[in-house]
């Protein structure tokens, strides 16, 4: 079976990273999501709120499942026998930040391929980053992203 983990914080899920599990969800027999869970990093929706809006974005797709996970992702696929880690890269900027830790994690578990799919022209502005500053000052972020999330 072919599985493939698509690891990030998700706060918030956007319509990009939508696109990315729908397009994985053909290549792959499953696509895991998986909320990696960072102590110190402060999200603005909750961990709770994330997964639920995730898995009401997904549930359209039988072949995908939400998980939460704590630790180096590689572990995490490890733990869910996943043979793939799915990337999205919207420019230059995420393929710098994205190859080193592909090869890092094929480092440390050579087993594990990292596949990235090419974003689509109508997500590449998208970024949970700029989603974030957005929702905090008011702003309607429902365009960008599959369901708002609670919380």
């Amino acid at each position: 079976m072919k599985r493939a983990l698509f690891p990030g914080s998700f706060d918030p899920f956007t319509n990009g990273h939508l696109d990315v599990v729908e397009r994985g969800h053909i290549l792959f027999d499953e696509v895991i999501i998986g909320i990696g869970e960072n102590s110190t990093k402060r999200y603005l929706f909750t961990l709770e709120a994330r997964v639920d809006a995730i898995q009401n974005s997904v549930m359209h797709l039988p072949t995908v499942r939400v998980i939460t996970y704590k630790g180096l992702t590689i572990n995490a696929c490890i733990d869910n026998d996943c043979g793939f880690i799915l990337r999205g890269i919207r420019n230059s900027v995420d393929w710098q930040f994205e190859q080193p830790i592909a090869f890092m994690n094929n480092t440390m578990n050579s087993a594990i391929e990292t596949v990235f799919l090419a974003s689509r022209e109508q997500n590449i502005k998208l970024s949970s980053t700029i989603l974030r500053e957005i929702y905090r000052n008011g702003g309607d972020i429902s365009t960008f992203v599959p369901r708002v999330p609670k919380g």
